[in-house]
């Protein structure tokens, strides 16, 4: 990164537009990875450039430019006024009716000033782990790693608001295969790009990654014999590295806004959900309670404002089970005249923001672990997300899992191999019984969530307890 501001080239800036903002990012990835005791080549990428973004009556056009001098920015500026007035008229969202952002700010990822391990240290810590995994001659990969992102975003506007946000995340990663007579197993530590926070070195305490790498190893070659796990109808308890994945498709994609408007139906379908179910649809049980929360320490999508400049802050999404609000932002609320939060999210400095999750969680209830699985006379216990599917309108879906363990009459029995249910958006959340009280919590993510044409990537935060589900169709695999 640089001392300079990245908004310094702005003030020589001229335009036609009635209100223009440009948003600055310079991100900065480094990623480093030991496999089965050899450590891998460093992988460094810097990405910096700035968007333009135009109002010209009612249309609106974007530019983007990696020129970051005043020229460059003056250019593309230029390319954006022009195409806010040509397309005017086509514009889906009269933009002389769109409040601008008027609050100026800044935001930090929790100890972000922190020095973090060099290399070499980084590499230490990652071969402890790999090696700790070599347990016995089945075990035939071993993967530990960590990524590290630093990213600098600055908005400014026409009338003089700036926004100022850095973020780092952490995403440790450990993976082990153990492989007999044909048969793999694979354990990781929170699944794939699940285990990602924004902080220093302290997040890998946080996903317990010191000590994993031979838990892993042990888990990995359970499941090589363990017993397929059974078909039918059972009472299901979900841990939260595996409920993220559960919210991430059955709720947040669902809610998005302009999916629900049908701008995603050309590329990744559109949503059960309709327009008139907010306020009064039953989601889910009375127990089920979900919160759009940019504000929690350390959550990977945490931030003070979008990429549209509106201040972000908690909203329930779904309260005791009914459904108040959707995940869109400024434009598609104008648009839809629906309540929605400050979720305008882009990838990056080329993408203009759409309607995005951000923190999506499930705020806890009061059940222990223990007192859940009590409950429990004929069920399973889940973790740790392998393998989804979902249909266009996000309501059919079936997930497996890498790690399952029989309930019967109260207590935790014989571990399962591959593991999996189905059910259906519309009622499985109708049908939770039990929600996780603090203690049960676990706070995950992922960095790899997919929308948009053109795609975007974006990092996106999911915190929920364990919860249970009566009556769920489970499968098991084949061996």
């Amino acid at each position: 990164m640089t001392d300079e501001p990245l908004d310094a080239p702005i003030r020589a800036l001229a335009s036609t537009a009635d209100f223009y903002s440009v948003r600055f990012v310079d991100e900065r990835t480094d990623d480093h990875q030991v496999r089965n005791d050899i450590a891998q080549p460093l992988r460094s990428v810097r990405d910096r450039g700035a968007m333009l973004t135009a109002w010209r009556g009612a249309g609106a056009g974007y530019a983007a430019t990696p020129d970051m001098t005043a020229a460059g920015l003056q250019a593309a500026l230029d390319i954006a006024t022009r195409r806010a007035e040509s397309g005017a008229r086509l514009a889906l969202v009269d933009h002389r009716r769109v409040a601008r952002p008027s609050a100026s700010g800044a935001y930090a990822s929790p100890g972000i000033t922190e020095a973090l391990p060099s290399r070499r240290d980084w590499l230490a810590r990652l071969a402890h782990e790999c090696a700790a995994a070599r347990v016995d001659a089945r075990i035939v990969e071993r993967v530990a790693s960590v990524q590290v992102t630093e990213r600098e975003q600055v908005f400014v506007t026409s009338d003089g608001v700036r926004i100022a946000q850095r973020f780092r995340y952490v995403m440790p990663q450990l993976t082990v295969v153990a492989h007999e007579g044909g048969d793999t197993q694979v354990r990781t530590l929170g699944g794939d790009y699940g285990t990602i926070a924004q902080g220093g070195v302290e997040i890998l305490g946080r996903f317990g990654f010191d000590g994993a790498g031979e838990r892993l190893a042990h888990e990995a070659l359970a499941l090589l014999a363990a017993p397929n796990c059974p078909s039918g109808v059972r009472d299901l308890l979900l841990m939260p590295d595996q409920m993220m994945l559960q919210i991430h498709e059955s709720i947040g994609h669902p809610l998005e806004l302009d999916r629900i408007l049908g701008d995603e139906r050309n590329f990744a379908g559109s949503s059960f959900v309709k327009p008139a179910f907010f306020g009064h649809y039953r989601y889910g049980s009375p127990l089920l309670n979900v919160t759009f929360d940019p504000g929690v320490p350390a959550e990977v999508a945490s931030y003070a404002f979008d990429d549209d400049g509106e201040p972000a802050r908690k909203h329930y999404l779904i309260r005791d089970g009914v459904l108040e609000r959707a995940l869109g932002g400024a434009l598609s609320q104008q648009r839809a005249g629906i309540a929605g939060v400050a979720n305008s999210r882009a990838t990056s400095w080329n993408r203009p923001p759409i309607d995005r999750m951000a923190n999506l969680n499930i705020e806890p209830g009061a059940s222990s672990l223990d007192e859940m699985i009590a409950g429990i006379e004929h069920g399973i216990l889940m973790r740790t997300n392998t393998s989804w599917s979902i249909d266009d309108q996000r309501n059919k879906f079936q997930f497996g899992c890498e790690f399952g363990q029989l309930i019967e009459n109260g207590e935790l029995t014989q571990v399962v191999r591959q593991p999996g249910y189905r059910g259906i958006s519309a009622t499985f959340w109708q049908s939770l019984a039990a929600v996780g009280n603090d203690a049960t919590r676990g706070v995950y993510g992922t960095a790899l969530c997919g929308k948009g044409e053109p795609m975007q990537i974006v990092r996106v935060g999911h915190a929920s307890p364990a919860c249970v589900f009566r009556n769920v169709d489970v499968f098991g695999g084949t061996r």
